[in-house]
């Protein structure tokens, strides 16, 4: 479907969402913003060097002073260690693999074709639980889900003599305010534990793996799912009423070409799978935990998920190209590749300028001295357990107003929550996940997300009136709600004391 983003005169919005778009848009880019902040640990490294800052290691009982990145030692330390801070972020190599698996299932149409045969199959009884369930899933093709499934709900509402306006926001809420949640393990699992891991490294942590939040986030999806489709009926389509407008559009059904093309598909990821499991179910497998047999904690399989799933998305989407003529030989396959890390360009930039912040973060010691600081004000002040976790996540939620990108504000704060928190005696999963919950359910009702001008336009194809003040008005009970009802479920699960996921503890 073609988006038309010419809505004509941009609606003014006052008050505090008015406000929201005024001071982000004074918010440089994040790597502009990174590299300001770059200059601003410099210059405080030194200060607090002059100043003799320091802190006693509260495990090793040693002492941890501030050290200069203006002085000679800092400068050789900067200028050798460009291209390590650089290949050595952890998340890089996580995103680019799966980049090249989920960006080859993207580009020969595979990511779409499914989300059309699961939305579009649906009963009509069921089908707004089922857009939002693969809304939220809709996270492992990245960001397409964002525009595919509004614009899918929007069709399929339509044809059911539903508010198409309905449909579309209940698109854009599951994918984007659900972003972080899924039923399976996504590059975003990989992304931020690779991000934790260089913070935990602040204060000598522990690393967690890439399935540390998967419980929980798997978990989450269903009842966001629930509650996103209570909101669209219960809230939403009686706000909306009767559909007037004189938009058709016959919905974009799957070829004969494309339905063999999914079949073929998921007869090889089902091969795939059963040759997985056959491999895995002997208690001497090598995909086991060596010494304990386990197939999650220290296990290879676990260990080895990535990659296993970047075979995952080739095996599912090689037969899908041969099908559709999309590949029709084996040097299409890397040209595929090839253009869906041309995609990931911009995160590269990003992931530049975030290696070396985070490298210098490190050796200064700031990280360290500021985390043992905060950990010392918050025992004192008592302000620990369930008051700490609202706060940090609703802290987050406030700065995702002005800060869309979710590596850019994790790469942020992770230096400064995850020691801090390691050092109150909580998992740095926990922390992960904490910040998960509020990193996205904001997203839909800021006007400074890169995806908001495509979601204006799609509202306004369907009413010529519609503007941003029908966006956020739709946007803000599934936001708001979301929120608090996730907040919730985070706490019962902290209570409950449940595994975040396969190595994702709560304490230590």
């Amino acid at each position: 479907m073609k988006v038309n983003t010419n809505t004509g005169q941009k609606q003014k919005t006052g008050g505090f969402l008015g406000w929201v778009e005024r001071v982000g848009n004074k918010i440089p880019h994040p790597f502009i913003l990174f590299l300001w902040l770059i200059l601003i640990i410099w210059i405080i490294s030194f200060i607090c060097a002059k100043a003799g800052v320091k802190v006693i290691d509260p495990v090793k009982g040693e002492e941890v002073i501030a050290k200069n990145l203006l002085s000679g030692e800092g400068v050789t330390f900067a200028l050798t260690n460009v291209i390590k801070n650089f290949t050595g972020f952890a998340p890089l190599g996580l995103v680019l693999t799966m980049a090249l698996g989920i960006g080859l299932a993207e580009r020969i149409g595979l990511m779409s074709a499914f989300m059309r045969k699961t939305i579009l199959g649906a009963s009509p009884k069921i089908v707004t639980f089922i857009i939002a369930v693969i809304g939220v899933c809709g996270n492992i093709a990245s960001d397409a889900a964002i525009v595919i499934v509004p614009a899918i709900a929007a069709m399929i509402f339509l044809s059911l003599g539903r508010h198409p306006l309905a449909g579309i926001a209940l698109g854009y809420a599951s994918t984007t305010a659900g972003f972080s949640a899924n039923l399976i393990i996504a590059g975003t699992d990989g992304l931020l534990s690779g991000i934790t891991n260089e913070a935990s490294k602040i204060v000598n942590g522990i690393e967690i793996p890439v399935t540390a939040n998967w419980y929980f986030m798997a978990f989450s999806t269903i009842i966001l799912a629930i509650i996103i489709t209570w909101i669209t009926e219960k809230i939403i389509e009686p706000r909306l009423g009767k559909y007037t407008g004189k938009k058709q559009i016959e919905e974009e059904k799957l070829s004969p070409e494309e339905n063999k093309a999914l079949k073929k598909s998921g007869i090889a990821v089902l091969i795939y799978l059963a040759i997985l499991v056959a491999l895995a179910a002997p208690k001497n497998s090598f995909l086991r935990n060596p010494t304990t047999g386990s197939l999650i904690s220290g296990s290879t399989l676990m260990s080895g998920i990535i990659p296993l799933l970047l075979i995952l998305f080739l095996v599912a989407a090689i037969p899908y190209g041969k099908a559709m003529g999309k590949i029709k030989k084996s040097g299409d396959i890397p040209k595929y590749m090839n253009l869906a890390i041309k995609d990931m360009a911009p995160f590269i930039v990003l992931a530049f300028i975030i290696g070396q912040f985070i490298a210098y973060f490190n050796w200064s010691n700031l990280g360290y001295i500021l985390a043992v600081n905060g950990a010392d004000a918050l025992k004192a002040a008592g302000f620990t357990g369930i008051p700490l976790f609202v706060s940090f996540i609703l802290f987050t939620t406030f700065v995702n107003l002005f800060i869309g990108s979710g590596s850019a504000k994790w790469a942020l704060l992770a230096p400064i929550f995850v020691p801090m928190f390691y050092l109150l005696g909580y998992n740095p999963a926990l922390t992960q996940m904490l910040y998960r919950i509020g990193d996205s359910t904001t997203n839909i009702i800021s006007p400074l997300f890169p995806y908001f001008p495509i979601i204006l336009g799609l509202f306004a194809e369907y009413d010529e009136e519609a503007g941003v003040g029908t966006v956020l008005s739709l946007m803000i009970p599934y936001s708001m709600i979301m929120l608090l009802v996730w907040m919730v479920l985070g706490i019962i699960w902290f209570v409950a004391g449940l595994p975040l996921g396969p190595g994702g503890g709560l304490l230590l």
